[in-house]
């Protein structure tokens, strides 16, 4: 399979998520602005996406993938045609002890929403005990969108396995089209009702996914019957897989439930916004590459490793990481150099002020000293995961979280809403550092020459594209706060603009090649 252009089909649905996604908060911060309300959603909204994580995309993934690809291999080796089969069976007993789990968990966590906001917030010590129960509420509201999404993750890990890579991928869409419905056509003029309403649309919106991925299941011919739970040695060993996944997988968004319940309980009104708006931003590259890497990554290296395919798999790992850090590093310097006028054209208008402009810029460029760590970890993982190795990434991922707490407590008292996204930038580089030292330690990876010749050039042209942005970014600033028309323009103009100059800066130092662009066209035609 062609990492690059899976990655393309993958990766340009992500990107329609995410910029659907920005549409979606352009529209929040219009009509609900940077206050408690916007706060009080992001902080409901964190805890089903931090679980969604934990236990649904990222652990169940990495420990489902691999051993679904190994039951279709065992069947097609036992029986020619049966392979398929043979993993649908183990996807059925796997579903059959999840479902139960998933709705034991959600009707705990709505019982317990009282004391679970506590936790989640400190103890919200600076609000009124009618906002910490307005918090409470939110968090009921959203908090079934875990179980269809998980319910999502176990169908999207099968086509994922059987390559049908964009049906998974076109699903966040769904969430983001179902907010954005939301809040075209029940805003209000109380922002607080607004984000009520909001939260009603995150379950309503798992429905949908859940929906879209069972008809792309039926059309493909895969039936999961419901039944009794089996508990069988595949099932104790999925099990098995799963927990320390789940830490491995989630350390970002554990580390993000850290930083927003410290912003929520030390730092003033509007921090929590400030900080998940530049998120949001910092989540576009990570979404279109990160995401689509690790979700081609995984099921192919798996695939190889299980075929006994060594080098192919370590080849594939290489061209992964490469590709990363084509993107990733200007990526990284745009949202630091540029990020004043990016979020001042999608945000700066009807309830988000010029003051919560600035704030979020600089809680972005702390966020995107870390995008490269992000992404490498995506890369990283799927040389464990497909080797069934779950306990390594947590061991790292737990020294992380401890970096990160540490770090979170120093710098929020220096740095303000700047101190939570420099330490979960930091604590996810120590990450990167453990996972990469470590299989290149057991051998399981080398860069090859390729990946070291390339490396710093794209660096230089990454920097060299910095610099010109910078002479330009002033120029640009008038036009981002004008009208629809123009902030928009500006900004596709300042993208391309950027994208023009890295492009050039990639020739020039020879991080890329003409004859690379040629064998991209070969393999795709």
């Amino acid at each position: 399979m062609n990492l690059t252009k899976a990655l393309g089909s993958v990766g340009g649905l992500t990107l329609a998520s995410r910029v659907l996604g920005l549409v979606r908060d352009s529209l929040f911060f219009r009509f609900v602005g940077a206050n408690f309300a916007s706060d009080a959603f992001q902080i409901a909204f964190r805890l089903p996406n931090m679980f969604r994580a934990l236990f649904a995309e990222g652990a169940f993934s990495a420990a489902f993938i691999p051993m679904f690809n190994r039951k279709v291999a065992e069947g097609d080796k036992a029986a020619e045609g049966s392979g398929l089969a043979n993993g649908l069976a183990f996807a059925e007993n796997a579903l059959s002890v999840l479902l139960p789990i998933l709705i034991v968990m959600t009707a705990l966590v709505e019982l317990a929403a009282w004391p679970v906001t506590w936790v989640q917030t400190f103890g919200y010590g600076k609000g009124t005990p009618a906002q910490f129960d307005y918090i409470v509420l939110l968090n009921r509201l959203t908090f079934p969108y875990l179980l269809f999404i998980s319910l999502v993750s176990l169908l999207g890990g099968i086509l994922n396995s059987l390559h049908r890579f964009w049906v998974n991928a076109a699903a966040p869409i769904l969430l983001n089209l179902t907010l954005i419905v939301a809040l075209l056509f029940f805003h209000t003029h109380d922002p607080m009702a607004t984000a009520r309403n909001q939260a009603v649309a995150v379950t309503i919106a798992g429905i949908l996914q859940f929906v879209w991925l069972w008809w792309a299941c039926r059309r493909a011919g895969v039936r999961l019957r419901l039944k009794r739970p089996v508990i069988n040695d595949d099932v104790k060993r999925l099990m098995k897989l799963i927990l320390p996944a789940a830490a491995g997988a989630g350390a970002v968004q554990i580390n993000l439930v850290i930083s927003t319940a410290l912003a929520a309980r030390f730092l003033p009104a509007g921090s929590v916004s400030y900080i998940y708006a530049a998120d949001r931003l910092n989540q576009l590259p990570l979404g279109l590459i990160g995401i689509g890497l690790g979700t081609v990554l995984l099921p192919t290296v798996s695939r190889l490793l299980g075929a006994g395919k060594e080098v192919e798999a370590m080849e594939t790992q290489n061209r992964g990481m490469e590709l990363a850090l084509l993107l990733t590093l200007p990526a990284t310097v745009a949202l630091i150099v540029c990020g004043q006028p990016i979020v001042a054209a999608l945000f700066e208008h009807g309830k988000f002020t010029a003051t919560n402009s600035y704030y979020t810029a600089q809680a972005l460029a702390a966020f995107s000293i870390g995008l490269p760590s992000y992404i490498l970890v995506k890369v990283l993982t799927p040389g464990y995961y497909a080797r069934a190795d779950t306990r390594t990434p947590v061991r790292f991922a737990t020294w992380s979280m401890l970096v990160n707490l540490v770090l979170n407590l120093i710098f929020i008292w220096w740095l303000g809403h700047m101190g939570p996204p420099l330490a979960t930038a930091i604590a996810s580089t120590v990450n990167v550092v453990l996972l990469y030292r470590t299989l290149v330690r057991r051998g399981h990876f080398v860069a090859d020459p390729q990946l070291r010749r390339r490396s710093w050039r794209m660096l230089l042209a990454a920097i060299l594209m910095g610099g010109a942005m910078a002479l330009l970014n002033e120029r640009f600033q008038p036009y981002v706060t004008g009208t629809n028309l123009e902030r928009w323009g500006a900004l596709i103009i300042l993208v391309a603009t950027g994208m023009l100059v890295y492009a050039v800066a990639t020739f020039a130092t020879g991080a890329f090649r003409l004859g690379d662009i040629k064998r991209l066209v070969r393999r795709n035609s």
